[in-house]
């Protein structure tokens, strides 16, 4: 990994977008379910999507190249978290009123500014993800910040949206999506491109997430948390450009642990483009039009070749005048500059491309089909082509793609959107060309929403911030480790919950949940219980009814309700034994050692005695 100062002589600028679901009951424009996910489909929508004019007048170039691939989009529908306001066929609702307070106790707590109004806008989605075309976005907050990674970061914008749809399965002319997902509220967070390093970068990302799980609404005794928490409810996406590069957007980070490596990649990935760029600069590079060679390899074993022709298709080539080499040159891990070509021609739904480059062996085309479609092209020493194999439709689309992407090797790094290939690695793949401001345009079917002095001031009376949480925390769980854990597990709604009811015995709480649960949880036993068994059983050890050690087989059982522990207890037995039972115990030992003694009872009687109470007693 490098330093700051490598970053830095590069001009390195680095921003980071998180969207994080809000743990509301409701969408965000109607009534259906925010918190369930169904598996019966209850109907289906098809549809094509082309791209308009923004409220600018101008079409916006990645709605534009999203239309051009010519796909078709089907919509699962489903009984409780699906309806007609999701497919567009009914207007939308009232905002959800739960979701702008969410939203704006949560730009409280990044300290952004609020707007007197909260305008919804639409946003232009053509790749399928929204049934209607378009996403609505609602701008909430703005000059912001927090101080994360050494340094202060600014908080640009804060946005309340609706959430995606999700993909059910994809192929080369249609896409299914589950629309279950869809419009549950979302906040979105850009910071300004104040980030110095990739590993600021994770810092920053992880001090937004902190933020985002700790902030809730305080009442009934605890704290609402304003997100949801589990897989996919949170993605980070990084904006990152380099002196002569251009800004590069990577989309749907889901695991922290691959931000950096990611970043770094995406650095590294553009540095090797300028060197391409100018090397091949250098070299009065050019890319020639692309050319039908069906008629050449019509007679072919190549397997791609062969299957395409056989199905009526087209085998197309085009020259790439200088390119020879550089297309097989490594920017990223296994990714070369022929596989950022061949990402662009996927989009016209063929499986790639064949750049000459490559070992030509492995695909089947003999040195003599090399010689000739070299021939065909007028490719010289030095020179380079590509070829793509598919329907006549799908082959032209593809060249168009793939030419145009060479073309840009000559000139810039190209400004995209870019899609995770492998974490581990921190590769990124193109997904379209980078979207810009000609996406929006006023909604019409919703009302403006008010924003006052009084409106803030009441959410931040009940609004509980990091800061106090975690300090209270820290005070509650006396082993420092043990809290840190605490104050980052997905488990700390719950310990709060039954330390607000069932006091004193905080540390017995922290432990039970951070380490015995997980114990269990390698064993096998669910521990995926309701809140108020939990609150049961701790209940039962606060009171004196039970031991610590009786609590982990209570939950072995995995009671159900509150009855349920009762019963377990009473049928077991479980219940602690105390005060004069115990001495009577005690007295049955007879004549021996007090260690003795304690070994004794504890070996029969360890779920239902207290080992400090029991060398209490002995010991006076």
């Amino acid at each position: 990994m490098h330093d700051a100062s490598y970053y830095k002589k590069l001009g390195f600028r680095c921003g980071l977008e998180i969207h994080q679901r809000l743990a509301t009951k409701e969408k965000l424009f109607c009534s259906c379910s925010a918190q369930t996910e169904s598996d019966t489909v209850i109907a289906r929508v098809s549809r094509r999507q082309r791209a308009v004019a923004g409220e600018l007048g101008i079409v916006d170039r990645s709605t534009s190249f999203e239309s051009s691939r010519e796909r078709s989009f089907v919509y699962n529908m489903f009984k409780d978290t699906s309806c007609l306001v999701d497919v567009d066929e009914e207007p939308p609702h009232m905002v959800n009123p739960d979701a702008i307070e969410t939203a704006l106790r949560l730009a409280s707590a990044f300290g952004a500014k609020v707007p007197d109004e909260i305008e919804p806008m639409r946003k232009q989605v053509v790749d399928g993800s929204d049934p209607s075309s378009f996403q609505r976005s609602m701008f909430i907050g703005y000059e912001g910040g927090i101080d994360a990674g050494g340094g202060r970061m600014r908080i640009s914008s804060m946005f309340l949206e609706e959430e995606s749809s999700g993909i059910e399965s994809t192929a080369s002319d249609h896409v299914v999506y589950n629309i279950d997902r869809i419009g549950i509220p979302l906040i979105e967070i850009d910071t300004d491109p104040d980030i110095t390093s990739p590993q600021q970068a994770k810092e920053v990302a992880l001090k937004i997430g902190l933020i985002l799980r700790l902030t809730g609404k305080r009442e009934d005794g605890g704290v609402t948390p304003c997100v949801q928490r589990g897989i996919g409810t949170i993605r980070q996406d990084v904006n990152v450009s380099i002196e002569g590069g251009t800004r590069v957007e990577v989309k749907g980070l889901q695991e922290i642990d691959s931000v950096d490596v990611i970043i770094e990649n995406e650095v590294e990935r553009q540095v090797r483009l300028l060197e391409l760029k100018k090397s091949l600069v250098a070299k009065k590079a050019a890319v020639g039009s692309p050319k039908d060679l069906t008629h050449r390899l019509q007679a072919s074993s190549a397997k791609i070749i062969k299957e395409a022709v056989s199905s009526g298709g087209a085998v197309m080539c085009a020259r790439l005048e200088g390119f020879a080499g550089a297309l097989g040159a490594q920017i990223n891990p296994d990714r070369r500059l022929g596989s950022e070509i061949s990402d662009y021609a996927k989009m016209s739904g063929v499986k790639g491309i064949i750049h000459s480059d490559e070992n030509l062996d492995r695909y089947g085309l003999t040195d003599s089909e090399v010689s000739s479609i070299r021939k065909e092209l007028g490719a010289e020493d030095g020179d380079a082509f590509i070829l793509v194999a598919a329907s006549k439709a799908a082959c032209e689309r593809a060249m168009g793609f793939a030419i145009d992407r060479a073309r840009m090797a000559l000139s810039q790094v190209p400004p995209e959107t870019r899609a995770v290939l492998d974490s581990k690695k921190g590769t990124t793949r193109f997904m379209r060309p980078l979207p810009g401001g000609s996406r929006m345009y006023p909604e019409t079917d919703c009302k403006a929403i008010a924003v006052t002095k009084g409106t803030m001031g009441g959410i931040s009376k009940y609004t509980v911030y990091l800061e106090e949480r975690v300090s209270r925390i820290r005070k509650e769980i006396p082993n420092p480790q043990l809290a840190e854990q605490m104050i980052h597990s997905p488990r700390l709604p719950l310990y709060e919950y039954i330390t607000s009811r069932a006091k004193g015995i905080n540390l017995v709480v922290a432990t039970t949940i951070l380490e015995k649960l997980r114990e269990l949880e390698r064993s096998a036993v669910n521990t995926d219980l309701d809140r108020d068994v939990f609150l049961s059983i701790f209940s039962m050890y606060a009171q004196g009814k039970i031991t610590k050690a009786a609590i982990g087989e209570i939950l072995r059982y995995s009671p159900k309700t509150a009855k349920e522990v009762q019963g377990i207890v009473s049928t077991n037995p479980l219940q602690r034994i105390s005060g004069s039972d115990l001495k009577k115990l005690i007295k049955k030992t007879g004549k021996k050692e007090s260690g003795d003694k304690v070994r004794e009872i504890m070996s029969k009687y360890r779920l239902n005695v207290d080992g400090e109470e029991l060398n209490t007693i002995i010991g006076g």
